[in-house]
């Protein structure tokens, strides 16, 4: 007797009216062949029939719904009578059922407490699934009555949620993150850490790495998730109106100013501040920034009085600023005040396995989006609809596959995204070939490298380089000695004009 024990979870439920991208129940009803499944819920009974009917016609298995009352969701005690409860029926209506319960699902709570029973009384095994690892066995490589009940017994007034505190972290708020790619999993579970941890957060990465998606979710993981979270581009704001627009001003204290504004420290009092391009403040509004940082004090232009305010600060940069500091740039007591839960976004290139299932998803929400103006307008339900005039998602021909595998998305996700978008707009079919993906490329130049960053393991032409810098440099002190040889040869360190026109001859500018 195979036996399937799971919580209902939200991603379950909304799973039903979505059967390309069902809920881990479902992925695990189809991927696995059971007896009975067993569904306990804490939800109504009624919400749950459609999921269940669902699980019946996929599984072919005689589905069970334990309806379940909780305090909390999050309520150990609850939660440990209601599993031990099933468990418990089972144990007694069958001989040595094979049970297997479902991990996915449901609150951490709810997973940790299925661990207990599961590894201590029942010798069940675990599953999990999701969508870019599909359903996977877990193997729990430790045994909790040998390793973890004897010190429990000496600690007799620890509550049983200390032994799970050390779990993973929920990272169900970077779920909207897409990725199989180790790194960017680690990474996920580093964002899920840090925004349980009330400190600054500096993100670096290339342009469209997916900084922004990064820093919205460790805000909605946060304890401030309920308050604000601002958005502000610091790349974008005139020099003159970063102060105002930073640490708002009162009435009166420029032109134009008519009425007290908050500015966005203010207005995200209590929230996160996302300030996004921050290696473009300049010097002077970093003083600033880092009075803000030390005590929470700022005083609005204009105004004698200082305000206080409680804003978590996440910073992103697709500079390096640790070279910037050097340069002299960035100040370095701001640097090391902001850097100190550090999140390095990988470029699309380097994430291995993501692409495919990137451009996939990408196609899937065009195909959404395009089936909701087409709703909204009326027009075009005819075109590209399949069954009950649902848009159709475009698949991905092999070759257009391996082109989009073997571009280096300079890009990254923003790049991937604009294409495909492109490439759907052109073409009528059902399937994209790598003449659609080539022709919604955007093609740009090579980036020349510095002349002090070439690649010298793939090998350079020194001669040449000091070529370049005379054809660069010698037009510039001509022009500033208004023409005169004697002069631009003073200019550029040479002994005489004689020099310079040798050297001239030599990069053919004369």
């Amino acid at each position: 007797m195979h036996v399937l024990i799971s919580w209902v979870g939200k991603a379950d439920l909304e799973g039903v009216d979505r059967p390309d991208d069902p809920g881990p129940l479902t992925r695990i009803a189809r991927h696995e062949q059971y007896d009975e499944i067993h569904l306990l819920c804490n939800q109504p009974k009624n919400a749950v029939e459609s999921l269940r009917k669902a699980l019946e016609s996929d599984s072919g298995a005689a589905i069970h719904v334990h309806s379940v009352k909780l305090a909390s969701p999050i309520h150990f005690g609850d939660i440990y009578q209601a599993v031990d409860g099933v468990l418990s029926q089972l144990s007694k209506r069958h001989t040595n059922p094979k049970i297997t319960i479902q991990l996915t699902s449901g609150t951490p709570a709810m997973s940790a407490v299925s661990i207990l029973v599961g590894k201590t009384k029942y010798s069940a095994r675990f599953v999990q699934a999701s969508r870019e690892q599909g359903v996977q066995e877990e193997d729990i490589p430790f045994d909790i009555a040998a390793d973890f009940l004897p010190a429990i017994a000496k600690r007799q007034v620890q509550k049983l949620e200390g032994l799970f505190a050390g779990l993973a972290p929920n990272t169900a708020a970077f779920a909207d993150i897409l990725s199989q790619s180790p790194v960017m999993e680690t990474l996920k579970q580093k964002a899920a850490i840090l925004a349980q941890r009330d400190v600054p957060v500096l993100i670096y990465g290339e342009t469209g790495t997916g900084k922004e998606l990064f820093a919205t979710a460790i805000h909605n993981a946060s304890r401030r998730a309920g308050k604000p979270l601002k958005v502000l581009n610091c790349g974008a704001i005139p020099k003159d109106l970063i102060d105002a627009t930073l640490f708002g001003y009162i009435k009166g204290a420029f032109t134009g100013a008519a009425k007290d504004t908050s500015g966005f420290f203010g207005d995200a009092d209590g929230g996160t501040l996302f300030l996004d391009e921050f290696g473009e403040l300049p010097l002077d509004s970093q003083v600033r920034l880092l009075r803000v940082l030390q005590d929470g004090s700022y005083t609005p232009v204009g105004s004698t009085v200082a305000k206080s305010t409680d804003v978590r600060i996440i910073a992103a940069t697709n500079k390096n600023l640790m070279d910037e500091v050097a340069e002299g740039r960035f100040r370095e007591d701001l640097f090391y005040r902001v850097a100190i839960g550090v999140l390095h976004l990988p470029p699309l290139r380097e994430r291995s396995g993501d692409l495919l299932l990137l451009a996939n998803s990408i196609l899937g929400k065009i195909a959404e989006e395009s089936e909701s103006a087409n709703v909204v307008t009326g027009k075009g339900k005819e075109k590209e609809a399949g069954q009950n005039g649902k848009e159709k998602h475009k698949k991905i021909s092999v070759k257009a596959r391996k082109l989009i595998q073997s571009h280096p998305w300079p890009g990254n996700v923003r790049e991937l995204q604009a294409t495909l978008l492109r490439a759907t707009l052109w073409h009528n079919g059902d399937t994209l070939s790598d003449d659609d993906i080539r022709g919604a490329l955007i093609s740009t130049s090579p980036r020349q490298a510095g002349i002090l960053d070439r690649d010298v393991s793939q090998g350079i032409d020194l001669n040449e380089l000091c070529d370049d810098v005379v054809r660069h440099y010698v037009p510039l002190a001509l022009e500033a000695a208004q023409g005169k040889k004697t002069k631009a040869a003073e200019l550029l360190g040479l002994n005489n004009y004689q020099t310079l026109e040798n050297k001239m001859k030599k990069v053919n500018l004369i």
